[in-house]
């Protein structure tokens, strides 16, 4: 009997260890499943209008109108098995630059197509690797990246640049506090005569510099963690002053355009005398049609402006913004004799 119970209660254990040992795998595997189910749900939304609902060239509405180099096959396992999760993760999470610079082009870890927009200002980075986990499986392949990894490395590295930062910043509160009862008691030894004339020197404490740097590390650390899980902030974005003498505008004009096409890509989402493409209003007349306040304020940040827009945040700075709403403010076509469109 006893022998007979224990190998009742042996069998009884490993039932339920397998049991669990299934439902853990389940867990895990549906958890994997719905960041890749969010990231299907992000992609078409985002990236199908040029590569399509599969992946396939061709496919997707706007790709015929994009310029070269079209959107990879995103389907084709011979060519995207080359691409580690990383690059393609990079690819979409990127600051744009100038894909006419020769320092850009020679950056073996830049991909330079300015019309790839950037996810980076937009999309959190789980959310990115959702898209990428989606890419995946468009050419029979499952993401592999340690994203509980990562989400557990940008933690501890939040959590380590805090106290440095409360560290430097007690040291430098106690420096200035030092500093400013020195001067104190040195003004205390002047005369009224010397005092009228006299004009505290500016102190440059080793201590702020130090804080300073501890602070900036600190802050993007916590944004790094923070951003993991969630979107950017929609900052607002003040009205800025367009005001600009005819002498700049001409040079600010000319900067635009190449921003146009060379780092932001607009070119792939939007056109210009029907050359360009589907995604985004026509911008033939955009001078006419556009308040350039609006246009400013909606290429630094259209979430903001409009919560579930396709266009994507794309990081541009208030410099750059401003050439561009120049640049677009110039575009005066007559009306056309046929309607317009309407964007898909």
């Amino acid at each position: 009997m006893k022998r007979m119970a224990k190998g009742m209660i042996t069998n009884t254990f490993l039932k339920f260890f397998g049991i669990g040992l299934i439902a853990s795998f389940v867990f895990y595997g549906c958890a994997g499943d719905e960041k890749t189910a969010k990231g299907k749900k992000l992609y078409h939304h985002y990236c199908s209008h040029c590569h399509g609902d599969s992946g396939q060239q061709g496919e997707g509405f706007n790709w015929d109108r994009m310029p070269d180099p079209r959107p990879k096959n995103l389907a084709s396992n011979a060519e995207m098995s080359t691409f580690s999760d990383k690059e393609i993760f990079d690819t979409v999470y990127r600051d744009m630059r100038d894909t006419e610079d020769p320092v850009v082009l020679d950056d073996d870890n830049y991909f330079a197509v300015s019309t790839m927009p950037t996810f980076k200002y937009t999309l959190s980075e789980e959310e990115i690797w959702g898209i990428v986990a989606h890419v995946r499986t468009l050419h029979g392949m499952s993401l592999t990246f340690d994203m509980v990894g990562r989400k557990k490395e940008l933690e501890e590295a939040y959590q380590a640049a805090k106290p440095e930062m409360e560290a430097a910043q007690a040291a430098y509160e106690a420096a200035t506090e030092k500093a400013e009862a020195a001067q104190e008691a040195y003004e205390e030894t002047l005369t009224d005569e010397q005092l009228e004339d006299y004009e505290p020197e500016d102190i440059t404490l080793p201590e702020e510099a130090a804080f300073l740097t501890a602070n900036g590390k600190f802050e993007k650390a916590k944004a790094a963690f923070e951003y993991f899980s969630k979107r950017p902030k929609k900052t607002r974005i003040e009205r800025p002053d367009l005001t600009i003498s005819e002498a700049d505008l001409a040079q600010q004009v000319d900067l635009g355009k190449k921003l146009y096409t060379d780092t932001y890509g607009c070119n792939g989402c939007h056109s210009i005398n029907d050359v360009g493409g589907l995604v985004g209003p026509t911008l033939d007349r955009a001078g006419f049609r556009l308040n350039p306040t609006w246009i400013y304020r909606w290429i630094r940040n259209p979430q903001a402006m409009k919560k579930h827009t396709r266009m994507p945040n794309l990081g541009a700075s208030d410099a750059d913004a401003r050439a561009l709403t120049y640049y677009l403010g110039t575009l005066r076509a007559p009306i056309p004799e046929a309607p317009v469109p309407e964007a898909e």
